[in-house]
């Protein structure tokens, strides 16, 4: 399966060039089956050997990203929230997401909030869908746009230079990205448990104090 996705996507980035790469991480954002984590580094192994020049792969890689990402915020910003899961429940299938794709993309942004628009561009498993609850909680989009165009730009050029190091085993990358993902999940978790922690104990501060100083009362009034 990856072999015949990869001979697809390098054909179609030999027939149309920079626009072709554009367009295949454009894709890659809407419907995700289609894995960037196969696209850059595919592209950057065929820099390296000569058909195209990095940092315009880069560029293109970047581009592609941001607007997928633009139009997904656009659906998230229009489509009322039980209209999109009835869509994704009886269509998703055939795109690739799952209505918990669409509960784990919100679940992540209500505990990160909008700095995770930024960071999820790094994680595989949302760097997609996080754009959603973007448009949903009505992010300011020139501060989306900013977030996005960052997280992209350092995963995709991080895909694309990694492929181009690898050469011909550029098919490293998938298999490293796949640890990569669970580890970052994971992290995420436990950041998500560690403020929590956090905030309970700062909202149990103020009633602790207040119980020390009603026990301490009687004894002053000895």
């Amino acid at each position: 399966m990856l072999e015949q996705l990869a001979k697809l996507i390098e054909q179609i980035m030999l027939g149309l060039g920079y626009v072709g790469i554009a367009l295949v991480m454009f894709i890659e954002n809407v419907f995700p089956p289609i894995p960037s984590e196969v696209v850059m580094p595919l592209a950057g192994f065929l820099a390296g050997e000569g058909k195209f020049e990095f940092v315009s792969v880069w560029i293109a890689g970047t581009l592609g990203s941001v607007l997928g990402a633009v139009v997904l915020y656009y659906i998230g910003f229009w489509v009322n929230h039980a209209v999109l899961l009835r869509f994704i429940k009886r269509y998703g299938r055939w795109i690739g997401v799952s209505t918990h794709d669409i509960h784990r993309a919100l679940s992540v942004f209500d505990r990160y909030g909008e700095v995770i628009v930024f960071v999820g561009r790094l994680i595989p498993l949302i760097r997609s869908l996080i754009s959603i609850p973007a448009g949903m909680h009505r992010m300011h989009f020139a501060r989306f746009l900013a977030f996005t165009a960052g997280g992209s730009a350092i995963w995709s050029g991080v895909l694309a230079y990694a492929g181009m190091l690898l050469g011909q085993n550029w098919r490293i990358v998938v298999e490293f990205l796949k640890t990569y993902q669970n580890f970052t999940m994971a992290t995420l978790g436990v950041g998500f448990v560690a403020l929590a922690a956090v905030f309970v104990v700062r909202r149990m501060r103020p009633a602790l104090a207040e119980g020390r100083v009603t026990r301490s009362a009687p004894l002053a009034d000895k």
